[in-house]
């Protein structure tokens, strides 16, 4: 758990991304450097703020798909960043209460908001490691001490795996951490896609600077990373194409998303 030591060791001056998000959710959780990144990004790309609350909307509706049609109760969400409304946990306990739910991240920022995100309906829990997206040996053993891993797991990846440059890597990040997870068990994940000029734009000022970089994919180089999974209908869409409900926009945005089954 963290303490005040460590929001002490954070140097404010340097934009950060999980704070930038933070900002252009609406969420209170940065500092003037974010918010000057946020600004500078959101007047290359005005919709960008309502692209991270679309994609936001998108993790709702795959966590209450999860704990409502797939009947799953264990979720192991990866790079969850700094709470704002509707948590993994929230969303997953307010369908099914005894759903157990484990965050990862390692920004320590996120780590002294973590008595935020402990909190869990009497009937399930909720825990937090602190873990890099690639040290998928300590994440899947910590989590183990809250998730039964011999039972269907749905694994959380929300804009995290465009933080890895390298296919291979991220599809490698993938397939280890899921190998510790039984059959039937889920990924569910959405990341940016270069299928805009504005969109690379807006990418290149955010990695000029803030870190760490992000790096756009194709949805083809985004679907890729799901081979060996069943994909869920719809397969690879933009956020506002995966099982929209009545408040979902009609509007294709440059986030792609899938849900995976593990046979």
């Amino acid at each position: 758990m963290a303490d005040q030591q460590d929001i002490s060791t954070l140097d404010t001056s340097v934009p950060q991304t999980a704070r930038i998000w933070n900002y252009l959710l609406g969420g209170k959780d940065n500092f003037a450097a974010d918010r000057a990144v946020g600004d500078q990004i959101i007047q290359s790309l005005p919709q960008l703020a309502d692209s991270a609350r679309l994609s936001r909307a998108y993790l709702t509706r795959a966590v209450r798909y999860l704990a409502g049609e797939a009947g799953v109760r264990q979720f192991l969400d990866i790079g969850t960043g700094l709470p704002t409304a509707d948590n993994t946990h929230e969303v997953a306990q307010a369908t099914a209460p005894d759903s157990r739910v484990v965050y990862v991240d390692n920004d320590p920022l996120v780590l002294a908001h973590a008595r935020a995100l402990l909190t869990s309906s009497p009937q399930g829990a909720t825990s937090y490691v602190d873990a890099d997206l690639r040290d998928t040996d300590t994440i899947l053993r910590e989590a183990a001490k809250t998730l039964d891993l011999t039972r269907p797991v749905a694994l959380i990846l929300m804009g995290i795996l465009g933080h890895i440059e390298s296919d291979a890597e991220a599809k490698a990040i993938i397939d280890r951490t899921m190998a510790g997870l039984p059959s039937g068990s889920f990924l569910a994940m959405y990341d940016g896609s270069d299928t805009s000029e504005a969109v690379t734009e807006a990418v290149r000022i955010w990695n000029v600077s803030a870190n760490p970089k992000y790096h756009l994919r194709s949805p083809e180089r985004i679907a890729s990373l799901f081979a060996g999974l069943e994909l869920v209908e719809p397969g690879v869409v933009s956020v506002n194409e995966w099982k929209p409900d009545p408040t979902t926009p009609p509007e294709v945005i440059d986030q792609y998303c899938a849900v995976g089954r593990k046979p």
